[in-house]
């Protein structure tokens, strides 16, 4: 008894040693930007106008290949504050929100146990359930007087002057002169697209003064020679085709660090003053990151690598990305990278890239180009957003750095093809990606389990293996397996019959024809309303007059968000809207919809009524 009580002591006394705070800890500050890409002069950009950032370059480090995992606001903060990819934690949506299983903690409560003052009195934005103390208290007028007396401090200051919202405020004194911006491939050359480019180079010309404040503060407070610097955006700008998407344009942001001298232990091979690194780092990498400078051991449930600090890991050889529903309309892409090419595969390429989200088309630039496209006035480059999509992408990112020339059919690049795709498939598989269920099983099948913990359950439950392979065949648009998707509409997994019915919709007047008797079947009595929804859709957009009445019942009663919630009901509206004048018939039913109620969750509040706006509008156009 003795003996074990001894060891028992040893092992409290160790561990309470573990979370005390080492000697001369740095404080670690993150001045983050919303909405940019590297569009700095420090990264070579002769447009732009940002002396505080690349002054601050000169004696930090410079990260080249710098993604934020996800290419909008939400999942991109998700994966900093968890260091997880919310495709793992059922957190992917926009504005969605899930729980983390119980032991695992937001990275601010493994700092605060390292001893650190945790503050961020900015954005939070997060798409997980916030449990117990995440951040310290903070009185966002004295913030750094409150700094200055309490080290060390982790702090996360952010700038909103560069949000998407601020490029299309209008009015708006120019400073940069429209004639002079570059305009991407992808982006038609009008007056329009001009001036909201040089409005968004306007914006980072304020925020680089306000960067430039707050390290004035910092060395007022004589905070500078004890802290470590981070500046980074929080995804690619916010205009179109960048903020949203999970191309090179999306995801990859600056990413600039500096290291007081005295912290140079901490700081990695190839940090030099002014130097430049092509290392590949993400936001899955910051947390561990952080918790690495604070001098403790990250948790082994995070997902990314550190990359700085005492437990600095190898340079890791691909990157990850994601997009799952943005706002009010759905889609599933993943996408790898090495230093050179980027890999996209689309699991919903019958979705156009440029659907129609509310908040996105309040960008004069996007009216524009839809517009011109509309009028057949765009090259063939232009053009590709709003089209249908391949199943695959691959671009060189040294020759194309526009991402406009897919690769994947080329002879020359079948290797590189074959490496990156095998490569995000094996990330599949190790994340335990959930993002393959229908959003409202996700959150409403399993009710005693965590997104998470669905994910990392047995086949019985989630046969992740099976579903992705089926999502694969799904999305290749390739008719022989017409045959598969309608045997696999039978299946005893609803995921898999999910899958199973999109890829019969995906392929069509074809799929829905050889499918029709199953298609049918699935939308009259399948146990899940997922499946009815996308069995629907398919009778309801390529069918026959019965099909369409059929689809048309069942998509009206599943819209319907007191019946089965809202993600079933957006699911729904969504099928609605691609029918087009097919849904005349329940135009009335469409306006008796109810836009509010108790089944209008915390987040996201405004998508429901977004679809049936939308809806709505085009069915009264229709004449």
């Amino acid at each position: 008894m003795i003996r074990s009580s001894a060891v028992l002591a040893s092992l409290f006394i160790g561990l309470y040693c573990s979370l005390l705070p080492a000697a001369d800890q740095p404080n670690i500050l993150w001045l983050t930007a919303e909405d940019i890409g590297p569009h700095l002069g420090c990264y070579g950009d002769d447009y732009a106008d940002t002396p505080k950032l690349d002054e601050f370059a000169t004696r930090s480090l410079t990260y080249l290949n710098a993604w934020s995992t996800a290419p909008v606001c939400a999942p991109a903060r998700t994966t900093l504050i968890s260091g997880m990819y919310p495709p793992s934690t059922g957190s992917e949506h926009m504005r969605s929100l899930a729980s983390l299983p119980e032991q695992f903690k937001m990275y601010p409560v493994y700092m605060r146990e390292a001893g650190y003052f945790c503050v961020n009195p900015g954005k939070e934005d997060y798409n997980l359930q916030k449990v117990g103390k995440v951040w310290d208290d903070v009185n966002k007028k004295q913030i750094w007087k409150q700094l200055k007396q309490k080290q060390p401090f982790m702090a996360v200051l952010n700038q909103t002057n560069t949000h998407e919202s601020k490029i299309r405020t209008r009015p708006h004194k120019q400073i940069h002169d429209p004639a002079g911006v570059r305009i991407p491939a992808y982006h038609p050359d009008t007056p329009e697209v001009r001036q909201d480019w040089a409005q968004y180079y306007d914006n980072i010309t304020k925020m680089d003064e306000w960067f430039g404040e707050q390290l004035d503060q910092l060395e007022a407070q004589g905070l500078a020679d004890d802290t470590i610097v981070f500046f980074y955006g929080d995804h690619g700008s916010g205009m179109p085709r960048h903020k949203r998407w999970p191309y090179d344009s999306g995801l990859r942001v600056p990413l600039i660090i500096h290291i007081p001298e005295k912290f140079k232990d901490l700081a990695p091979e190839e940090y030099m003053p002014g130097a430049k690194t092509d290392r590949i780092v993400g936001f899955i990498d910051y947390a561990q990151t952080v918790i690495s400078l604070a001098g403790a051991k990250p948790p082994q449930h995070m997902q990314g690598h550190a990359f700085l600090g005492k437990f600095e890991e190898p340079a890791q050889k691909y990157g990850f990305g994601f997009r799952g529903r943005m706002d009010e309309r759905y889609d599933l892409v993943r996408t790898t990278r090495n230093k050179r090419y980027v890999y996209i595969r689309n699991y919903m390429p019958h979705k156009v890239y440029g659907q129609y989200i509310q908040y996105m088309f309040g960008t004069p630039t996007t009216r524009v180009w839809e517009e011109l496209y509309d009028a057949g006035e765009l090259t063939d480059a232009q053009s590709l957003f709003w089209k249908t999509k391949p199943y695959e992408e691959l671009y060189d990112l040294q020759t194309d750095p526009d991402e406009v020339k897919n690769l994947v059919s080329s002879a020359d690049h079948q290797n590189m093809l074959n490496e990156l795709r095998d490569e995000h498939e094996k990330w599949v598989m190790r994340v335990r990606d959930v993002g393959f269920l229908p959003e409202d099983e996700l959150h409403n099948k399993f009710p005693d389990m965590t997104p998470y913990e669905i994910g990392h359950s047995g086949p019985a439950i989630y046969p992740l293996k099976q579903i992705q392979h089926v999502a694969s065949i799904a999305a290749s648009n390739d008719p022989q397996q017409i045959p598969f998707l309608i045997e696999m509409l039978s299946n005893e997994n609803s995921a898999i019959r999910y899958w199973a019915a999109m890829g019969l919709l995906i392929r069509g007047e074809r799929g829905t024809s050889e499918g029709q008797a199953s298609l049918r079947k699935a939308v009259k009595s399948d146990d899940s309303q997922s499946v009815r929804v996308i069995a629907a859709e398919a009778l309801g957009r390529y069918g026959d007059k019965q099909d369409v009445k059929l689809a048309l019942d069942r998509l009206i009663e599943c819209a319907n968000s007191e019946n089965h919630g809202q993600f079933v009901a957006m699911l729904a509206l969504n099928a609605i809207d691609f029918m087009d004048d097919r849904a005349v018939p329940i135009k009335k039913e469409i306006e008796a919809l109810p836009r509010d109620g108790d089944w209008v969750p915390d987040r996201g509040k405004s998508y429901v009524p977004n679809l049936i706006t939308k809806i709505l509008d085009d069915l009264n156009a229709t004449k």
